[in-house]
């Protein structure tokens, strides 16, 4: 079976599938805005245009206005792979962003998944 070209995946379609992931632990809507929007640099309106134009993520990532520059000192297993040996760059960043929502999930304070 070939591989899934996960540049080609809508961010709409998974980024309720977040919104689930973090509910369900007693987390925010709010809170997973606030953890996309500090990872990419968008605002609530161009967040909210991403989804509303169904862009894929290889576009959500290129559009982002600015990578948090924090952004590397996201470690560790997510999906079976650990995030910062990962040497793709859109993969290690959507990787990252996997693994926000992981952390936010399993209850880690929002400045600590921040790193700040």
């Amino acid at each position: 079976m070939p591989r899934m070209n996960i540049r080609a995946i809508k961010f709409a379609k998974v980024y309720p599938m977040y919104v689930q992931k973090a509910e369900r632990k007693g987390r925010t809507q709010a809170e997973v805005d606030e953890l996309i929007r500090w990872l990419t640099g968008y605002s609530d309106a161009g967040l909210s245009d991403q989804i509303v134009r169904e862009t894929d993520f290889e576009t959500f990532f290129a559009e982002a206005p600015e990578l948090h520059p924090k952004r590397g000192e996201i470690k560790g297993l997510i999906c079976g792979y650990r995030v910062e040996d990962i040497a793709d760059p859109f993969e290690q960043t959507l990787r990252q962003l996997d693994k926000i929502i992981d952390e936010l999930a399993k209850g880690k304070a929002m400045e600590k998944i921040k790193r700040a």
